[in-house]
């Protein structure tokens, strides 16, 4: 799977190598509605973290939008005209410009959603409008919805993909075949809370999703689609998320449960029900089970398996979106909960616990953790229910 997963990609980035070859120019509007939407100055406190230009700001989000594009060679130079903002992005294909407009369109509705929020005085002191920038816009595989970004990812990094969250995340994508230098064509990320915050800010942002909802669907509706007429598949990610879409597509996908949804009439998204990334390190923390390690184990060992399956399905759909979503997900859940059990043990060890890799294999040789292994597929023990 993993080889031809690699060959695949390689062939795509050689076709992208011939086709990028137009220049577009794109308006941005006016320098107001750039900054505001840019959340410029990013990262600014009396002292600026990085002391850019409004230009050198956008440059930057939109040179990491080409690059994910796989459009290595593309040039990205922004100026003012009469303060209206324009984007010259030379190496990228005739109407590039396209999605570009349409996530800022949706940003304009973000925009609207925040201030009619900040004017019924439940917009806090330490958040920010935060639009998913500098990601793929064109060559896409897969969507996911998110609840809100971490505010880091505005002020430290200007990277909408920098988080613990995404990087988890990646990392199970290249335990599926992706290379790690590819799972940004995954990560397309849609918020229903399009709000920097403090991590540990979920809870305070329920009760502001329908203020978003113009932007939210809006978003879903340009995302899933490609310009190919197919559609790509979505990976709902935590309660809070997956709740959303009960409410707003009357569909409930519980943790690897499947739905579809239509964003407009006539087409179908597969969306599949998934853990937030992060929650593992509330399921195996063994306070919830009163001090208990094996228990703590047991359920980390849980969410592993089923995060490996939900990323795996993920890979497999973004590879090829007319697989067929169920049997897809039957094959996924078969490699990671039996299969290859072991190798699910390992990784847990590895990553959640930081074992050394021979300190995982033993340890998943032990009787106690063998038996553990075999509670894959058996529902989590109760727990408390982390705020993501």
């Amino acid at each position: 799977m993993k080889h031809t997963a690699a060959l695949s990609i390689a062939l795509s980035a050689l076709t992208l190598s011939f086709v990028a070859q137009a220049d577009v120019d794109v308006n941005l509007g006016s320098k107001e509605r750039v900054t505001r939407l840019f959340a410029y100055p990013n990262n600014c406190n009396v002292i600026c973290f990085r002391n850019w230009t409004l230009e050198q700001t956008v440059e930057h989000y939109l040179t990491q939008s080409v690059q994910r594009d796989g459009y290595t060679a593309a040039k990205v130079a922004v100026h003012n005209d009469n303060d209206v903002m324009h984007a010259a992005i030379s190496g990228v294909p005739d109407g590039y410009n396209k999605p570009l407009d349409a996530l800022l369109a949706a940003g304009d509705l973000a925009y609207a959603g925040a201030s009619k929020l900040n004017a019924d005085g439940k917009f806090a002191y330490n958040w920010s409008l935060f639009l998913p920038l500098g990601m793929a816009l064109e060559n896409r595989k897969s969507v996911e919805l998110l609840h809100f970004p971490p505010d880091y990812s505005l002020t430290q990094a200007q990277d909408y993909l920098f988080s613990a969250t995404t990087d988890r995340w990646a990392a199970l994508l290249t335990d599926n075949g992706i290379p790690k230098e590819q799972t940004p064509a995954y990560q397309t990320i849609i918020d229903i809370a399009p709000i920097a915050a403090p991590a540990n800010a979920g809870k305070d942002l329920e009760g502001v999703y329908s203020y978003f909802t113009d932007y939210q669907t809006t978003m879903v509706k340009q995302l899933t689609q490609t310009g190919a007429g197919t559609s790509l598949p979505m990976v709902a990610f935590g309660a809070p998320v997956r709740a959303w879409l009960k409410q707003q597509y009357n569909v409930s996908v519980p943790v690897l449960g499947l739905a579809n949804i239509s964003p407009v009439s006539g087409q179908s998204v597969a969306v599949l029900g998934s853990n937030h990334p992060s929650y593992i390190w509330n399921a195996a923390d063994k306070n919830n089970y009163g001090g208990d390690q094996t228990k703590a184990d047991e359920a980390g060992l849980k969410v592993m398996g089923q995060d490996l399956s939900a990323a795996c399905w993920q890979a497999g759909m973004g590879q090829k979106p007319t697989n067929d979503p169920a049997a897809l997900l039957k094959q996924c859940t078969t490699n990671w909960q039996v299969t290859h059990k072991v190798e699910t043990c390992t990784l847990f060890f590895t990553t959640v616990r930081n074992m050394t890799p021979d300190q995982a294999a033993a340890k998943c040789r032990t009787g106690e953790v063998s038996r553990q292994i075999k509670q894959l597929q058996k529902p989590l023990p109760e727990m408390k229910q982390a705020a993501l």
